[in-house]
């Protein structure tokens, strides 16, 4: 199946328009060949942005981005690199938007003297110093894996090869070892 040229109007393709605007940097090349889809770029920019006016407001500024874009961009099939170029542009628009979102002062929400959030870090250095007193409590090889395996985060293969004990004696030591510290954790609380 033979690539349809896109013709219209003046019986120039959109090949031809392109390398007319990119050899001369005549505007009336690249207006001719842009009008062609207009349509299409206000039909992307209305789906993206949901507000007729700044969909009309996006189809110019896209024009002036094709005026310098196509001076460099090596395109080949002009109609979906301006699909993507619509598309792109539209999803910055968006991203702008967004990170300029205005919130109200509120001043109930300034830092108050209430220290109520410190009772958890302090709980949970309580849970950390209890968990050190119960991984102390245990026999020294479990204490050693245990210690390799959770707080230095090795797999069993890299405890067997620190250790030089067996895989299945690794696993052992920390499945009991984990047994251990919860009977250990639950006694104390």
């Amino acid at each position: 199946m033979v690539p349809v040229k896109h013709i219209e109007n003046n019986g120039h393709t959109d090949e031809q328009l392109l390398k007319a605007y990119q050899a001369s940097g005549d505007q009336s090349e690249l207006a001719t060949l842009y009008m062609r889809y207009t349509d299409l770029v206000f039909g992307v920019c209305l789906k993206y942005l949901k507000d007729r006016e700044d969909a009309k407001d996006a189809v110019m500024n896209i024009y002036q981005e094709l005026i310098a874009k196509l001076k460099t961009h090596a395109v080949d099939h002009f109609k979906s690199w301006l699909y993507v170029v619509s598309k792109n542009h539209c999803l910055m628009q968006l991203r702008k938007t967004q990170k300029t979102m205005v919130v109200e002062f509120q001043p109930d929400f300034m830092q108050s003297e209430d220290f109520s959030h410190l009772d958890d870090i302090l709980e949970k250095e309580k849970e950390f110093q209890k968990l050190g007193r119960c991984i102390g409590s245990l026999q020294e090889e479990q204490k050693k894996i245990i210690q390799l395996f959770y707080l230095d985060g090795k797999c069993y293969n890299e405890i067997v090869e620190t250790t030089g004990l067996e895989w299945n004696r690794v696993r052992s030591l920390v499945q009991n070892g984990r047994r251990n510290l919860k009977i250990c954790m639950d006694k104390n609380e």
